[in-house]
């Protein structure tokens, strides 16, 4: 499949011109991979933060976080192949297990010793899973909104799965772009604007660009594999300081997800902002980044 984003015009920053300056005024960095580019943003200095998109996200979502929180904090935000404005190589499949493994070398390649995965959406189990195989690396948690264990025989997701993974969501997705035009919209609470709109748009142009898109809500079923490993990791990870901040009116993750993390994670405090959907990031960061930093405190959690 030949890479969209490979076409599209580039400025000299190596972005593609439906990049704003204003609404994402970040460097953006470029990391060769396996024959993939990744794309990612590294803004601030002190304990880093890595956070982690989800389905149809990238690294935009977290625009609002970082420019609160990178006086504080090393805040390293990037895309997974396919996402955003990262490529792919040819046989790049883009299922989760493939995404953690690039997280992983990413990690490797950037030198992070010590690391706060934030994960969110699919950002659950790709974050976690890398967490689980460097514990020793992992400073603290930050959980909202998201998963770390297989879902089958849970009916909420299963239904999801077969719908948006099978052919009827393959026809909205590569078609209707339905994950950006409808699932976007309605997991946020305050109306986004046409241009922010426009920037989740921008990386899925055409049909094949929206592949990843249909792959992820597949690999709810199919990933079960890599989600047990995902679950098994999580016995390393629970005496990490965990703060577990949950949009209270999302359609997708319920209170029996948040109740499973702080039942995993004893050293966790919990925060539920009810008025927001389930991207969080977009419907209360302002909110979301007081939280982090009053948790951590002046020493860390």
């Amino acid at each position: 499949m030949t890479d969209h984003k490979l076409q599209t015009k580039l400025r000299p920053t190596g972005r593609p011109e439906w990049v704003s300056a204003e609404l994402f005024p970040y460097e953006s960095r470029f990391l060769e991979l396996d024959g993939g580019r990744l794309h990612y943003i590294d803004e601030g200095e002190g304990p880093v933060l890595l956070l982690l998109h989800g389905n149809p996200t990238w690294s935009f979502l977290y625009r609002n976080l970082v420019g609160r929180l990178r006086h504080r904090f090393r805040c390293v935000a990037v895309d997974y192949p396919g996402f955003g404005l990262s490529t792919a190589p040819p046989d790049y499949g883009f299922t989760p297990a493939e995404h953690a493994a690039v997280v992983e070398r990413f990690v490797e390649d950037l030198g992070l010793g010590s690391f706060t995965p934030v994960v969110h959406d699919w950002g659950g189990p790709v974050g976690l899973a890398v967490a689980g195989r460097h514990p020793q690396r992992v400073r603290a948690l930050v959980v909202g909104n998201t998963f770390a264990w297989p879902l089958d025989g849970d009916r909420h997701f299963e239904w999801f799965s077969r719908l948006m993974g099978g052919a009827v969501g393959r026809l909205a997705i590569r078609h209707g772009n339905a994950f950006v035009n409808v699932l976007v919209p309605a997991g946020t609470r305050r109306r986004l604007s046409r241009p922010e709109m426009a920037h989740y748009r921008g990386p899925f142009p055409t049909p094949d660009a929206r592949t990843p898109t249909h792959v992820f809500p597949r690999e709810i079923l199919a990933s079960r594999d890599f989600l047990a490993e995902v679950e098994a990791g999580l016995a390393r990870l629970a005496d990490v300081p965990a703060l577990i901040a949950w949009g209270g009116r999302d359609f997708a993750f319920r209170e029996n997800e948040r109740h499973r993390f702080e039942a995993t994670f004893g050293r966790h405090r919990s925060v539920v902002f009810e008025g927001a959907g389930h991207y969080l990031q977009e419907d209360v960061p302002e909110e979301l980044a007081s939280e982090i930093e009053r948790w951590w405190g002046d020493d860390g959690p």
